[in-house]
């Protein structure tokens, strides 16, 4: 007898099977401390989520909040 060929032909069920690949973002610590006229979108944002990082170096509870966000969403800060 010939080996199945797909998963359905060797159980009599098939199985939707999709690999997920998490992405991961990496945040440096030593973002801009304050803005200036001529930040870009992406020098705004590094400036706000340094900021939150140093927030939550001053109190326990934010810096629990941020690990728990972090983790959910797979951000790292360097």
């Amino acid at each position: 007898m010939p080996a199945p060929t797909s998963l359905t032909q060797a159980t009599g069920a098939a199985i939707d099977y999709q690999k997920a690949f998490v992405e991961r973002v990496f945040i440096k610590k030593d973002g801009p401390i304050e803005p200036d006229g001529n930040s870009t979108g992406g020098e705004l944002l590094h400036g706000f989520l340094s900021d939150v990082y140093r927030l939550g170096a001053k109190d326990e509870k934010i810096k629990e909040t941020i690990e728990f966000l972090c983790r959910k969403w797979s951000v790292f800060y360097t």
